[in-house]
């Protein structure tokens, strides 16, 4: 099959979390199993910077990658996020025809937009994967961001109805795409795989301690991802303050690693508000081997956003042989509860999430055993080469319906 996949990022630009990982280990697999794949998406690097010049043009792992110029760095901040890239437009309107399948990353991205009018004028066929970004907008999320409200209803909903068939990472993300109209027999549910050769062999422990100067005796939690009002931190802040404070747990550090994305100031105060500087440290973004230390080093790991469809943070801390605990609305807890690998909280129970904490800390045999569970469900169930394989079956659906 000669496949292109179009995103708003790619390797390497990690910072941007999900979608870019998700994408890269998709591209990749197909690429290993014989399929021709392209990819087309901007040269954001981060939110501030692009993507090296030997990146332009460039095969990776034999996958040929475009990368368009972003513009969103000349607009204003607000628009960082958009990633503009209108030279997409003119080489989509040459080159979609050349493609049996053509599988967008996202919903709400400049990408989409730019490529779906030559789709539909060529009938071309094209799957849509939204990545978790469907969620209902609140009252003051819609005026803050007209835009995106008036994109949701009008774009976005054309975009869904024309696709051949959509991409759900769960059963939460199913019944999103079913509420925007989009019928049940073309909606394919595949969760994130995970790279299993990554965590065939762990880093030494305590790696990650002496590193960064954790003292052997204090226990660890740690909240890995982007700095994000969305991100359920504040929540974690006040659980870890309620822990020590109320609850006397004393022998504990939280971590907090990875990019602000707009946040971090905040949560900064937060911590100097509740008396905890001193207990937690903030490590920006880490380097994927330090990532790695960390997993292994931390006795749980907490990702206690309240709305994500389906994170990758708790399946490489299983990976890792971590205990996890995740919010109850989060899609992500179906895993864990099925695996046996955390548990889930009720999102913004402070002193629920802080007795929780409490639990696996003290109980070793439980964060053990949490651990096994974790690493042996994620190797049984989630390697990409497994998953890749219902990627296949869904395009093959495809084609087969067009003739």
């Amino acid at each position: 099959m000669k496949i292109l996949h179009i995103t708003p990022t790619y390797f390497p630009s990690w910072s941007f979390g999900g979608i870019t990982r998700v994408s890269y280990e998709v591209t990749k697999e197909l690429s290993k199993r014989g399929h021709y794949v392209e990819v087309w998406t901007s040269d954001a690097f981060d939110r501030y910077s692009r993507v090296s010049n030997n990146y332009n043009n460039v095969e990776i792992n034999g996958i040929k990658v475009k990368y368009f110029k972003n513009l969103s760095f000349t607009l204003t901040r607000k628009f960082y996020d958009l990633l503009f890239t209108p030279s997409l437009i003119k080489f989509a309107y040459r080159e979609v025809n050349r493609f049996d399948i053509i599988h967008l990353h996202g919903v709400r991205t400049f990408q989409s937009l730019a490529t779906y009018p030559f789709l539909k004028r060529n009938r071309v066929s094209y799957i849509v994967q939204a990545h978790g970004l469907l969620w209902k907008v609140s009252i003051k999320e819609i005026m803050h961001y007209t835009l995106y409200h008036f994109y949701n209803k009008t774009f976005a909903k054309k975009l869904l109805e024309d696709a051949s068939r959509a991409i759900a990472l769960s059963r939460v993300e199913f019944n999103q795409y079913r509420s925007m109209g989009v019928p049940e027999e073309k909606i394919a549910i595949i969760p994130n795989g995970i790279n299993l050769s990554k965590y065939a062999e762990l880093p030494p422990k305590d790696s990650f301690r002496k590193k960064f100067n954790i003292p052997e005796d204090k226990k660890i939690i740690l909240y890995l991802g982007r700095i994000h009002k969305t991100k359920g931190i504040d929540f974690l802040v006040r659980a870890y303050a309620y822990l020590k404070n109320e609850i006397n747990f004393r022998n504990v550090i939280l971590v907090i690693a990875g990019p602000n994305d707009g946040y971090l100031s905040e949560i900064k105060s937060l911590v100097q508000d509740l008396g905890i500087s001193n207990s937690v440290l903030f490590m920006g973004l880490l380097s994927e081997k330090d990532k790695m230390r960390a997993y292994v080093d931390s006795d749980v790991v907490v990702n206690v956003e309240p709305s994500n469809v389906y994170g990758l943070v708790p399946l490489e801390a299983a990976a890792c042989s971590t205990p996890v605990i995740v919010s109850k609305t989060n899609a992500i807890s179906e895993v864990i509860i099925d695996g046996k690998f955390g548990f889930s909280v009720r999102y913004g129970d402070v002193i629920s999430l802080a007795f929780m904490l409490q639990r696996i800390l003290n109980d070793e045999k439980l964060a053990k055993k949490l651990g096994e569970n974790g690493r042996k469900y994620v190797f049984n169930h989630l390697g990409w080469s497994k998953i890749i394989e219902r990627y296949e079956q869904v395009y093959d659906e495809v084609l087969t319906t067009k003739l």
